[in-house]
């Protein structure tokens, strides 16, 4: 039989005491540990993809432009009623990934106009495919694979002298190009490309144009090829939240056939936002191609294409 005294009996009550209370402590720790693994279980799981950096670039401008008119005993003459729709859509896919890079462009205009005294004809039809593949050298030099495909969409005429002719359809004219050079990129929105070894081919497929040799295929034939050098500079600048500018030239020598006379395409297209969705566009475009001899008095001389388009209405930038 063990007597404790009275001091004993305090001391193992303050022990017995000491003792619930960590055990309270310990029960505490634990019901907050389980309560942080719950909370940290329940939260949703973040993408690893969100964490790595984007390597693609995309955008897209989408312009049109509408005017009408109409006149009734107007003295100072004019056509009773005349209707402009102006289309243009550009859009644009930029990767890069350490040494890879690959810019993809597509460009679409669309115009039509109606007068009471010449009817409708179109006046804008173009669309513009580019992809480039480039591994880098260094951070201004890539070793690149360009291609391109250009024509239009719908029937053309040419109207000189009062006379409607037939000039031109889908793929009639159409340029398909494919090249192996060196793109240079002195800065961000400029590129500088040149290539000495460069495969195109002009399409016309349409039999009624074939048959006359335009655009430089033999007649009755419907298609040419020829290699050259290449070279295409392009600068694509949103210059401020109002203005962008995208602009481009290409020039290419065929070293077969004239190789002096170089054709040339440029092509510069102006966008002004003035609201929310409303805006003024300008595109100013020139093309000069040898081969193409539809101009002068007997319609056989070539001649500097110019086109200039100005327009107001929507305007949207994504």
């Amino acid at each position: 039989m063990f007597i404790f005294g009275k001091n004993q009996i305090t001391v193992m009550r303050l022990v017995l005491v000491f003792s619930l209370f960590s055990l309270s402590l310990e029960a505490m720790g634990q019901d907050a540990e389980i309560r942080k693994l719950r909370t940290d279980a329940s939260r949703p799981i973040k993408k690893e993809i969100d964490t790595l950096k984007k390597d693609w670039h995309r955008g897209a401008l989408l312009g049109i432009n509408l005017s009408q008119g109409s006149l009734s005993n107007w003295a100072a003459g004019g056509d009773d009623f005349s209707l402009s729709v102006n289309t243009n859509l550009n859009l644009f896919a930029f990767y890069s990934n350490r040494k890879h890079s690959w810019d993809n462009t597509f460009d679409l205009n669309l115009g039509y106009v109606n007068t009471t005294s010449q009817g409708g004809r179109k006046n804008d039809d173009r669309f513009d495919f580019v992809t480039k593949y480039g591994f880098s050298v260094n951070r201004k030099l890539n070793i690149s694979v360009l291609a391109n495909l250009r024509s239009q969409l719908f029937k053309g005429f040419t109207y000189s002298g009062g006379v409607k002719t037939y000039s031109s359809t889908f793929l009639a004219p159409g340029y398909i190009l494919k090249s192996l050079g060196l793109d240079f990129k002195p800065i961000k929105d400029l590129s500088v490309y040149v290539s000495p070894i460069t495969a195109r081919w002009l399409i016309v497929r349409d039999t009624a144009l074939a048959n006359k040799g335009y655009y430089g295929v033999t007649p009755g034939k419907t298609s040419s090829f020829a290699f050259g050098a290449f070279a295409t500079i392009t600068y694509q600048r949103i210059i401020n939240k109002i203005i962008t500018y995208k602009g481009r030239m290409d020039l290419f020598s065929n070293y077969k056939h004239n190789p002096l006379n170089v054709d040339l395409f440029m092509a510069n297209a102006f966008n002004a936002k003035l609201g929310k969705s409303l805006g003024v566009s300008w595109s100013l475009d020139f093309i000069y191609d040898d081969d193409v001899r539809l101009f002068g008095k007997n319609q056989r001389s070539p001649g500097l294409q110019i086109k200039s388009l100005i327009g107001f209405g929507f305007i949207k930038r994504f």
